[in-house]
């Protein structure tokens, strides 16, 4: 895998901005992507902290959802708030993680994290649709760590 400073181009980066920002379009659900070298614990618990580092869990609907990537772990997470896991069922993310990793496999980041976000964008869109109230809550821009 590359190092964190080549896993994504500028490029790369704001196609995926560009994507959460149409996903949202949709659903008031937030989306976010952080990605990180390496994680040297746990990957699950570490993107349950980065979820609060980021303060994804002080929206509204309780409705964030972060993807994480671990690059040299090989690894990534969705993450979803307590509003959307305590109306979905288990599965949920399931469509979301395996478009993901299918791209993952092949080296296609970039567009492993964009067909992510689509997908996690129109299964919240069904539970969580947008309402011309409704504000954009979290930034849109890839953290990283």
């Amino acid at each position: 895998m590359p190092n964190i400073e080549n896993f994504l181009t500028s490029k790369e980066e704001a196609e995926i901005v560009e994507a959460i920002r149409i996903a949202e379009c949709d659903t008031s659900g937030e989306i976010r992507v952080h990605i990180e070298q390496k994680c040297d614990i746990d990957v699950y618990e570490h993107a349950l902290e980065v979820f609060h580092i980021l303060k994804m869990d002080n929206t509204l609907q309780r409705n964030g959802v972060l993807i994480y990537v671990a690059v040299d772990n090989k690894s990534f997470v969705i993450f979803g708030d307590q509003g959307i896991n305590n109306i979905v069922g288990a599965d949920f993310w399931n469509s979301t993680r395996d478009k993901i990793s299918a791209q993952f496999k092949a080296g296609n980041f970039k567009e492993g994290l964009i067909d992510g976000i689509k997908e996690a964008g129109k299964v919240l869109s069904q539970y969580f649709p947008w309402h011309h109230h409704d504000k954009d809550e979290l930034d849109n821009t890839i953290s990283k760590g």
